[in-house]
């Protein structure tokens, strides 16, 4: 196995990838390969993204749109959390829990969350409930299985000494299984997020009058390609921010627990 980069030449050969990757954008673009259309230059894309900061598209900024998914988000990925994290320790505690809903949970979880569009688009339209139910569903999965995971995979000797000193099975979890499962709980959070976040850009582009789905979608009915394409800039971005932060949440727990980075 090669040494591990530097800090510094991670960052260099990062920005030769970006600069090599526009290079042949601008390329294509200029040669007349592709109609500006359909596949605006990088700078054009850069400057609509920087009007539309400040300036009004399908009734919002591109903040205010952000700051609509986010919120959709947030709702959706917590009630996930709060969910998939208590019921997948406790599967992996009551075996007999696992039993039982492991058939039901193994039948649901193959099903695409933008499966789930039509059943949240007749439940709750346009509202706050749809793009909540998607995003639920694409990020409780992962939430589930690795809080699973994580309890099964506890030392043995923990939960034995755990039951010899008379502990019950609520401080069994919370005392026990909880702390013992974290790294694999918190793996399960950032792979749970960047779905959910999938899942909410899927469920707007046809659930919501609102959001930065929703923008694009009144983008690409108006022929603005670079409105669209500002729009998945400002997704890569904002998915980019929360994967950093939970990677960092993820470092903290194996740091604190003694576990290489």
């Amino acid at each position: 196995m090669e040494p591990r980069l530097q800090p510094l030449e991670t960052i260099a050969y990062g920005a030769i990838g970006l600069v090599t990757f526009f290079a042949i954008w601008t390329i294509v673009v200029l040669s007349g390969a592709v109609p500006h259309t359909f596949l605006p230059l990088p700078t054009a894309i850069l400057t609509r993204f920087t009007f539309l900061l400040t300036h009004s598209f399908a009734g919002a900024t591109l903040p205010q749109h952000l700051l609509a998914s986010i919120d959709r988000y947030l709702g959706g990925f917590l009630l996930a959390a709060l969910v998939g994290v208590p019921l997948g320790l406790l599967m992996g505690w009551f075996r007999w829990l696992d039993d039982i809903l492991s058939p039901i949970f193994d039948g649901l979880r193959f099903i695409a969350p933008i499966a789930w569009v039509p059943f949240a688009a007749l439940w709750f339209g346009t509202g706050y409930g749809g793009p909540i139910m998607i995003i639920f569903a694409g990020a409780f999965s992962p939430c589930l299985i690795n809080a699973h995971r994580g309890a099964r995979f506890v030392n043995a000797s923990l939960t034995e000494a755990a039951s010899m000193l008379g502990t019950g099975h609520f401080r069994t979890i919370t005392e026990v299984l909880l702390p013992a499962s974290l790294p694999s709980i918190v793996a399960g959070l950032r792979v749970a997020a960047g779905l959910g976040w999938q899942s909410l850009v899927g469920a707007e582009l046809i659930v919501a009058a609102n959001g930065i789905g929703y923008m694009m979608v009144q983008g690409q009915a108006n022929l603005q390609t670079s409105t669209v394409m500002a729009g998945m800039v400002s997704i890569g971005l904002v998915g980019f921010g929360m994967d950093r932060l939970l990677r960092l949440a993820e470092r903290a727990v194996g740091k604190r627990l003694g576990r290489p980075a």
